[in-house]
């Protein structure tokens, strides 16, 4: 704790030094994709009502934006980073090994994953075991032996014969998205769940249940599209029979353009994904080096900014843009622990 405590301090003081010879006076935000138009938001009222210079957002994905952020204490890495999930461990030391001992998490609402369609098409009644039969590498073996086989799965009808014959063409973020990995945790093994002897497996055999239940196939039925979730939009819009992964606050946006399909017996909206009831749905976070407060202008505005009521309570602007509020005794936890700028700790 004593060795940490140093790193923390060394680092906290050549930053500064750094910081007074005006390496930066703009707040530099990375990370997830979902996240980016909720911050972009934020920042935009942050530049317009202060007199600090609007932040700096890159959509870098989830995973992208951890190590950038990871990588140390300065004005050359970023203040903050987006996060559709929340901080893994072994991100969390890597942190903690390069200095970014003091790390402030800020929890910001829920999101749905829309697995969606153009409107020119009908709206699929899917299930999680759905999703997963069409998308992971192996499937277990049809003959009912507890087996498993390469996907060999081309149409929506070889899935479940209720549905239609069109192509299975599914366009999906990278594996560095947040999305992505919150898709395969709540869809792919979800689905894979339903199987009670592949479920067995995750006690018997955890490395063989993960790679079954967490592999997506790769023989070009899932096409990464980056980390670009308007450029999914505009695909499904060019080609109908195609489906497309996104966060939510994308879906809500784009209703004249995409519909989200049914899952387990809801669809994403925003009622049903604050009910918890639709099964594809995950938390929003981002992430605050606390070494950065105070150093870099602005970023303690940044923050109030974003937490205030008008922004993310449940009358806030960001839940016209497709942000899932958090109820009043969350957020005023939160808040509290910005104000004292409190660490995280990794449970």
């Amino acid at each position: 704790m004593k060795l940490r405590n140093l790193l923390a301090a060394v680092s906290f003081f050549t930053f500064s030094i750094y910081s007074q010879a005006g390496t930066r006076d703009y707040i530099e935000v990375v990370g997830s994709s979902t996240v980016y138009p909720f911050s972009i938001a934020v920042a935009e009222r942050f530049g317009k009502a202060t007199q600090y210079k609007t932040p700096k957002i890159e959509s870098t994905g989830s995973g992208g934006g951890m190590k950038l952020f990871c990588n140390g204490i300065g004005a050359e890495y970023p203040d903050i980073t987006n996060s559709s999930r929340r901080i893994k461990t072994k991100e969390f030391s890597n942190c903690q090994k390069n200095g970014v001992t003091d790390i402030i998490e800020v929890l910001i609402g829920y999101d749905g994953i829309a697995f969606a369609n153009s409107n020119e098409m009908p709206i699929y009644q899917l299930s999680t075991k759905d999703i997963y039969l069409a998308l992971a590498k192996d499937i277990p073996n049809p003959d009912g032996s507890e087996t498993f086989i390469p996907n060999p799965h081309v149409t929506w009808q070889d899935v479940n014969g209720t549905l239609p014959t069109t192509k299975i063409e599914v366009l999906g973020p990278p594996p560095t998205s947040g999305t992505r990995d919150a898709f395969i945790e709540l869809a792919l093994e979800g689905g894979c769940k339903a199987y009670p002897w592949v479920k067995a497996l995750k006690k018997k055999d955890k490395p063989t249940y993960k790679a079954r239940c967490h592999t997506i196939r790769e023989d070009g039925v899932y096409i990464e599209a980056g980390e670009n979730d308007n450029l999914i939009v505009n695909k499904l819009v060019a080609n109908p029979n195609a489906f497309g992964v996104f966060g939510f606050s994308f879906l809500d946006q784009n209703t004249d353009k995409v519909q989200g399909s049914s899952v387990s017996g809801f669809e994403p909206t925003f009622e049903s994904i604050a009910a918890g009831d639709y099964p594809i749905s995950r938390p929003l976070y981002f992430y605050v080096k606390k070494a950065h407060i105070g150093v870099i202008p602005g970023i303690e505005g940044y923050l109030r900014e974003f937490t205030a009521d008008s922004t993310w309570g449940e009358e806030g602007y960001l839940s016209d843009r497709g942000m899932i509020p958090l109820n009043d005794e969350k957020r005023a936890t939160i808040s509290q622990a910005i104000k004292s700028q409190s660490p995280m700790t990794l449970d």
